[in-house]
């Protein structure tokens, strides 16, 4: 194998994300110990590198040449997470030294110069195992991080499910917890959106008994409840950045829902008013909104109903 391909082996086995796997990495981590292609593991070093150093030594050593303007991306998605892994120290000669100094060196520990010489060596595993004893697998860390942040939703039946992290899946949680027992009390979830997974949640069979076609699960709005007793849809959209129920977004769901025969209630949630008044302008008529920070109340957009599905406009007229 190449050296490239050995640095790769080396930082999977450290417990090292994926996105800390790829080219930019390896070289990273063979300019860091000093090693050549030709050089053994065994010598491997622990020189005090800029990132221009490393940047340098990849273009020297490697022939890999990154753009200046790359220095950054060194920094940020390899060096920084090295740190992290306890890879590397950051100025270990010199710990007063600005964060910002063009001056920041790096330099590999002692634990991870000892991984680095043990490769290909038959105490290789144990060496690893012994690093990530004493101080981890970055990515497990980063799992636990997500898990930890993750937005837990209780569904009206009480079970739970969980959302990534986000202020849209935040606020898909508070459209289930407190919007639906305020103005859908006793409603299903039968579809709810998640940022990271497009859809989380999806009765696929109350769906086709409700006589919602087949559609595209991004064409449906982040949450759809089913009210039983009033024989209601409530279609949700949660917006943060954008998506609220505007003229164009309500025609094309009243025609794919044409045949589906609940009435249907449309609804534009915001996290609060500031957030409403961006788009104000664009909601459509015949549709309401919903405001977390004032869960009690709606608003009502053409007050010929307090809340409540309308019939199809050609019908109306």
């Amino acid at each position: 194998m190449s050296k490239r391909d050995d640095a790769k082996e080396i930082l999977k086995s450290l417990g090292l994300p994926k996105q800390q796997q790829n080219e930019r990495s390896c070289l990273t981590l063979l300019a860091l110990a000093g090693l050549a292609e030709e050089t053994p593991w065994s010598k491997a070093k622990r020189p005090l590198l800029r990132i221009w150093d490393i940047m340098g030594w990849m273009k020297e050593k490697y022939g890999k040449e990154y753009a200046a303007n790359s220095r950054e991306t060194v920094r940020r998605q390899t060096v920084h997470q090295f740190e992290q892994a306890r890879l590397i120290d950051k100025n270990p000669d010199d710990p007063t030294r600005p964060t910002n100094s063009g001056e920041t060196r790096y330099q590999l520990t002692n634990d991870a110069a000892e991984v680095l010489r043990a490769f290909e060596r038959a105490d290789f595993t144990k060496k690893c195992e012994k690093f990530l004893g004493r101080h981890g697998s970055l990515t497990k860390a980063y799992e636990r991080a997500r898990k930890l942040h993750k937005v837990a939703v209780t569904l009206p039946d009480g079970s739970k499910v969980e959302l990534s992290p986000g202020l849209h899946n935040e606020l898909q949680r508070l459209i289930v917890e407190e919007f639906a027992p305020r103005f859908a009390p006793g409603s299903l979830v039968v579809c709810l959106g998640d940022t990271a997974k497009k859809r989380l949640c999806v009765a696929t069979e109350m769906l086709t008994a409700l006589d919602v076609p087949e559609m595209n699960h991004d064409k449906l709005p982040d949450v759809v409840l089913y009210d039983r007793r009033r024989n209601w849809l409530f279609l949700i959209e949660a917006v943060t950045t954008h998506g609220p129920v505007s003229p164009k977004r309500h025609a094309e769901l009243e025609a794919a829902l044409r045949a589906s025969k609940p009435g249907r209630v449309y609804v534009t949630a915001f996290m609060d008013m500031k957030s409403f008044s961006k788009y104000s302008s664009q909601i459509a008529f015949e549709s309401d909104v919903w405001i977390a920070s004032l869960p009690d109340h709606m608003i009502h957009y053409n007050g010929a109903r307090f809340l409540g599905p309308y019939p199809p406009r050609d019908e109306a007229r």
